[in-house]
């Protein structure tokens, strides 16, 4: 592992929670000999060291005061013991909850490495869970995930993958490829006729495993969108009521609402929940030809968002009904468009008349109607848009995805060799379809840890909190 600065079995220290001021601050210790070490700096020693795994001991953490010859109390704290294997790291750890002022957090951890313990590295705590067979790359990514999340539905996703079903599905794909090299082998060692594919195995497990891994990279892209969020950005002729659907949908007052047309000059974003997706939904100024300098860089700036938008909401009033100038930016962004933008034509103000809801004729674009005043149609909006961003239904807890671009490119390698072993024909010699097999397995186990470059370990450890 010379890429990684981590060294195995070297007593580490992080602090593992936000330093702010709170009632409680947590500094996690793993390593051969952490116990020991800490026990020269706690007030009951022999209590800690006699401590069975999974227990707790009270009692106080003692600093050398100044020049003076004797030890202080420094914190009351409780620390928690885990003894290997049977801890998150797979060694002995401590979880030291100090009180959690700043000062005295740093004071702890800052005592912690003149005892002999070392500052850990990013994700140093999860990798040594990886090293020691506690966890698998899956679920180490996984963890990020779950710090990373934004909404319930991406943290359940990602919780889901800690809890193995990620692996399990790999584990799956696997045994079908090993049942199947299983049965070539034998063909090959003892051969009726000639070593070719022509019924010499059966092709349901290369079937199985196939379809498995074309669901899996298919799922990369709702997943994708569960993780980093969608950009959203409301676009409109002024007054069409971006600004009151912009606060209707985050349930605050965050955008001025007027009357009076060019109210909103520049765009305002915040993240928000539709419905599981987490997605970041920008509010912008009015389309408009407009004499007000200021107000015309707001309506350039909202065209340059809307060219980068991974779904556009484009409001209309319905009292007004639709225009040429609303057709031609709908055309523009979803017709001719290289990026072939997702729109949904969404009609505003319906509580107010029954409305002008003239069809476009020339795409198939999905509209909603609402009222962002009175909140009418939000949940059509939510759904419109989960079906717009190609985001499947809420999944349950045990449904499988992939969790990150490493793992989609394994997949795809994985899928291609499993696909070009099944469309050998008797021309070629079992020894190809086998190379194939063997490439899959291979791709596979750099999903699951199993086969992995350092410089892969060294990217997904790396993006990790220290003290994870």
């Amino acid at each position: 592992m010379t890429n990684l600065k981590y060294t195995p079995e070297e007593p580490i220290a992080a602090i593992a929670t936000a330093l702010a001021p709170g009632a409680l601050g947590i500094v996690r210790c793993s390593g051969k000999n952490c116990i020991e070490l800490l026990s020269k700096i706690f007030s009951r020693p022999k209590a800690l060291l006699e401590a069975q795994g999974n227990t707790i001991v009270y009692g106080w953490i003692l600093a050398m005061h100044n020049d003076e010859c004797k030890m202080t109390k420094l914190d009351e704290v409780l620390v928690s013991v885990f003894r290997g294997p049977k801890s998150f790291t797979g060694e002995d750890m401590v979880e030291i909850s100090c009180h959690g002022g700043v000062h005295v957090v740093q004071a702890v951890f800052n005592l912690l490495l003149k005892s002999g313990f070392r500052r850990a590295e990013k994700g140093e705590f999860t990798f040594r869970a990886y090293i020691n067979g506690k966890t698998d790359l899956t679920k180490a990514e996984a963890v990020r995930e779950i710090i990373d999340s934004k909404t319930d539905e991406s943290q359940s996703r990602a919780a889901g993958r800690l809890a193995g079903n990620l692996y399990e599905t790999i584990d799956g794909v696997k045994k079908h490829i090993v049942d199947t090299l299983a049965a070539i082998e034998v063909e090959i060692e003892y051969p009726e006729d000639e070593e070719t594919i022509a019924d010499s195995f059966d092709a349901s497990e290369l079937e199985k495993a196939k379809a498995s891994l074309t669901e899996l990279r298919d799922s990369w892209k709702s997943e994708k969108i569960y993780q980093d969020g969608a950009r959203v950005v409301l676009c409109g002729r002024t007054n069409a009521g971006k600004s009151s659907l912009f606060n209707a949908l985050l349930k605050e007052d965050r955008a001025i609402v007027s009357d009076i047309e060019g109210t909103t000059r520049d765009f305002i974003e915040s993240w928000i929940d539709f419905d599981g997706i987490p997605a970041r939904l920008f509010d912008t100024a009015g389309l408009r030809e407009t004499s007000d300098a200021i107000e015309a860089v707001g309506v350039e700036r909202t065209r340059d968002l809307s060219d980068e938008a991974d779904l556009i909401l484009y409001l209309v009033d319905s009292k007004n009904g639709i225009n040429d100038e609303d057709k031609a930016f709908i055309r523009e962004h979803t017709l001719k468009s290289a990026k072939k933008i997702p729109l949904i034509l969404v009609w505003n103000k319906c509580e107010l008349t029954e409305g002008n809801f003239a069809s476009l004729n020339d795409a198939d674009i999905p509209q909603v109607r609402i009222s962002a005043k009175k909140g009418m149609g939000l949940g059509d909006l939510s759904e419109a848009v989960r079906k717009s961003l190609s985001v499947a239904e809420k999944s349950e807890r045990n449904s499988t995805g992939l969790g990150s671009e490493r793992q989609k490119v394994a997949v795809e390698k994985a899928l291609e060799s499993v696909s070009h072993a099944l469309a050998l024909t008797e021309d070629y010699a079992l020894d190809a379809v086998v190379q194939d097999l063997e490439d899959a397995l291979d791709f596979l186990g750099e999903i699951t840890g199993d086969v992995t470059p350092e410089d892969v370990l060294d990217s997904i450890f790396s993006h990790f909190c220290v003290g994870k």
